[in-house]
């Protein structure tokens, strides 16, 4: 339930497991600070905050970046049920340290060694065999700033590829890591942060045309076929995948994230079978550093596969080139490169080759 709440004010409650933090200040320019939904300007309002208030803090979580009147910044911070403030405006005295919000309940997660007993050690890079720069004891508290894909280590919590950073040159394995209200999503190292979609449909091909025709450049593969690609398999760059890990194209990890992505994430998917019934599943996509990353990766795939070698001869027709990807077995969908020629006819995408 919304309430509705005077401007420059918002009723926080007491949230079970949550522990409160002081000392968060809004400085804005003088106006009021919008209290978002989630973690981003286009989710809805849901009240605001005055300049010179001192809202308490529950966790942190990636979200847009925002130019603002303090920092540029893509932290959110959470004050309450479904209520974030960017991290842009806000000061903090005396400073503090903020816990990340769980990915699931929402609540504070503080990360913990969990070893055998022994000793986890602290790499310079996300590897066994790089150098130590010392280590944590078991059940000792360690503060994540993000995320590398680095070696595969069969943990104590979990078989894993990912590593965490934990300072400057300072890698431990999330295998031997628990969380204590469960993972956080956190944020590869050097990624951009979640894309927001802006300026409606022309918005999402401004914004994605010049990685398109890079690839296009570099592979062969034709931009105006990405592109109509990259808008009916994220809707217009509103799919999860798409905004939070810049993946447009369901780029799927299978041990690796590859030569173009950055690491590998999980996703809850619900698939249907063509022989009838529908399944929640889960499985593990590629996550890249931006969309130009997404858009070279697809292309290598289409260039260098043979299933598609038809497709690659045809790539100075781009409407012949959607029809031979799909009878390459691309997608399973019927009308698929039916879509794709009515979206690039539509809005003559072909002025990108």
């Amino acid at each position: 339930m919304v309430l509705a709440l005077a401007v420059g004010a918002i009723l926080v409650g007491a949230l079970p497991g949550y522990a409160k933090i002081t000392g968060a200040i809004i400085a804005t320019d003088g106006g009021a600070l919008n209290v978002r939904f989630g973690p981003a300007t286009d989710q809805k309002s849901v009240g605001t905050l005055a300049k010179g208030a001192n809202p308490e803090v529950y966790c942190k979580a990636r979200g847009e970046e925002i130019s603002g009147h303090v920092r540029t910044s893509a932290t959110w911070l959470r004050i309450g049920e479904d209520r974030w403030i960017s991290d842009a405006y806000v000061t903090w005295s005396p400073s503090q340290a903020v816990p990340w919000c769980s990915a699931a309940t929402k609540e504070a997660t503080a990360a913990q060694v969990a070893t055998s007993g022994g000793e986890l050690n602290v790499r310079a890079a996300a590897s066994s065999t790089s150098g130590r720069q010392g280590g944590y004891a078991n059940g000792a508290s360690v503060g994540v700033e993000c995320q590398v894909w680095g070696q595969e280590v069969d943990g104590t919590a979990r078989k894993t590829g990912a590593w965490y950073k934990v300072g400057d040159k300072r890698y431990v394995s999330a295998g031997y890591i628990k969380w204590s209200a469960g993972e956080p999503w956190l944020p590869w190292c050097g990624q951009a942060a979640p894309s927001v979609p802006r300026g409606g449909n022309q918005g999402f091909i401004d914004a994605h045309a010049a990685a398109a025709q890079a690839s296009d450049r570099a592979t062969g593969v034709p931009a105006s076929v990405t592109l109509a690609q990259a808008i009916l398999e994220t809707g217009w760059g509103r799919a999860a995948l798409a905004r939070e890990d810049h993946n447009l194209f369901g780029m799927k990890c299978f041990g690796s994230p590859g030569d173009h992505a950055i690491g590998c994430r999980d996703y809850a998917t619900f698939e249907c079978s063509p022989t009838g019934g529908c399944f929640d599943l889960k499985a593990t996509f590629r996550a890249y550093a931006n969309v130009a990353d997404s858009y070279r990766d697809h292309g290598d795939l289409l260039a260098n596969w043979s299933r598609y070698a038809t497709a690659m001869n045809h790539a100075d027709d781009p409407r012949r080139f959607a029809k031979e990807i799909q009878k390459a077995g691309y997608a399973t969908d019927p009308k698929y490169s039916e879509k794709l020629i009515g979206i690039m006819d539509g809005y003559n995408l072909y002025r990108f080759d």
